[in-house]
C-alpha cells in the first residue's frame, strides 16, 4: 500500500494568518475541509495533500482575491520552509540555495516536481507538481504561491530588489496581473508550457551577503532528519542513510546494505524497485548530492572528498563529477 502523500503543515498555517488578516472566519475555512488549525500550528506537522488541496480551494473562496498566492508569499516566514529555510539564507550562493530546494522538495510536499536546469545564460527553476489534480484551480494557486515564496526567499537572502529575469506561467491572465507584475518586477507570461522562474546565470552564481557554509550543512542535517522522520516507511530514505554512514569506509555494495537492513540483497532490489528506484541510482545520487555539499567547503581536500565518498582514487572522484556536473571538482569549487 502507497504511503499517502503529504505536504507540510506550516502552509496551512500561512494560509490561516493570510485569511484572517483578510477578515475570514479561519476555523470555519478549516472546518470545512476537516483540518483541525491547531494542526497547522505544530512545527513538525503534515497535512494530507487531499486536504491541502481542499484548503487551497476553500482559500480562494473565502477570500475572493485572485492573486491569493501574492499576499501568502508576502506573509511568508522563513521557518514555514523548516531547516530548509534558514539553510537557504546562508547558503554560498543562490544556485546553491536552488540546488537544496531541489534536493529536499520533498519536505515543503511529496508531490512536488521541482527542476533546475540551464538554459544558455539562464538557470531554470521548473515548478510543477508530479501528479495532476483534477481540480484546476487548486494546482494553480498552490503552485504559484510556491513560485512567490520562492522569488520572496531569495529576496530575504540577496536583498529586496532582487527579481528574476522573466516569468512564465500555465494559468490564464488573470483580473489581478498588475499585483503579480508588482511583486515579480519582471516581465510574466500567461498560458505557457510551464511553470517557471527565470534567474541570471551570474545573479545566481555571486556569493551571498551572509553566506555561511556550516550553518547550511547543520540545516541540511536537521531538513535530513526530518525527512527521515516523515518517511520511515521509505526503503529508499533507509538505504540512503545506510550509504552516507557508509561510504567513508570504501564504496558499500547491495549485499552489504542489505544485510544492514536484515534482509536479502534481493529482497532489497525488489522493495526498492516497487519504489521506482534502484541501488546503483541511490548510490550514485548520494554521492552526487554530498560531492556538492561537501565541495563547498574549501577547508575540505580533494583528496578527503574522495575518501567521504568512498572512491578509492582522486581520478575516479574526479570522472564521476564531470558526469554529474559537467566540469571537474577544482572547476566547480572555483566557480562557485
Amino acid at each position: 500500500m502507497m504511503a499517502e502523500d503529504t505536504t507540510i503543515a506550516s502552509a496551512a498555517a500561512l494560509i490561516a494568518q493570510t485569511l484572517r488578516d483578510y477578515g475570514c472566519d479561519v476555523e470555519a475555512v478549516f472546518r470545512q475541509v476537516g483540518i483541525d488549525s491547531a494542526t497547522a500550528l505544530q512545527p513538525e506537522a503534515r497535512l494530507p495533500v487531499r486536504q491541502m488541496q481542499q484548503l487551497w480551494r476553500a482559500a480562494l473562496e473565502a477570500s475572493g482575491d485572485p492573486c491569493l498566492s501574492i499576499a501568502l508569499a508576502e506573509r511568508m516566514q522563513p521557518a514555514a520552509l523548516h531547516g530548509l529555510g534558514f539553510a537557504w539564507l546562508v547558503s554560498e550562493t543562490l544556485m546553491d540555495a536552488l540546488e537544496r530546494l531541489v534536493r529536499y522538495q520533498r519536505v515543503i510536499s511529496t508531490v512536488a516536481d521541482f527542476r533546475l536546469q540551464q538554459e544558455g545564460d539562464e538557470i531554470v527553476l521548473v515548478v510543477e507538481a508530479a501528479r495532476q489534480d483534477d481540480g484546476e484551480r487548486v494546482e494553480f494557486v498552490s503552485l504559484e504561491t510556491g513560485m512567490a515564496v520562492f522569488v520572496r526567499m531569495c529576496r530575504l537572502a540577496n536583498g529586496s530588489d532582487f527579481s528574476p529575469a522573466r516569468v512564465t506561467m500555465r494559468r490564464s491572465r488573470p483580473s489581478c496581473a498588475a499585483r503579480f507584475d508588482a511583486f515579480y518586477a519582471a516581465p510574466v507570461e500567461y498560458g505557457a508550457r510551464r511553470n517557471a522562474l527565470y534567474f541570471p546565470l551570474s545573479l545566481v552564481q555571486k556569493r551571498l551577503p551572509n553566506a555561511n557554509p556550516e550553518l547550511a550543512r547543520i540545516n541540511d542535517r536537521v531538513v535530513a532528519d526530518y525527512l527521515g522522520r516523515f518517511e520511515r516507511g521509505s526503503l529508499s530514505m533507509q538505504v540512503r542513510a545506510l550509504l552516507i554512514d557508509m561510504l567513508p569506509r570504501g564504496q558499500p555494495d547491495q549485499a552489504e546494505v542489505a544485510r544492514a537492513l536484515n534482509m536479502s540483497a534481493r529482497n532489497l532490489q525488489r522493495r526498492l524497485r516497487a519504489e521506482g528506484k534502484g541501488f546503483r541510482q541511490l548510490l550514485d545520487e548520494t554521492r552526487r548530492e554530498l560531492a556538492i555539499q561537501y565541495l563547498q567547503d574549501t577547508r575540505r581536500s580533494i583528496g578527503e572528498i574522495t575518501y567521504l565518498l568512498g572512491f578509492s582514487e582522486p581520478s575516479n572522484f574526479t570522472r564521476a563529477f564531470r558526469r554529474w556536473k559537467g566540469v571537474s571538482p577544482n572547476e566547480f569549487r572555483r566557480r562557485r
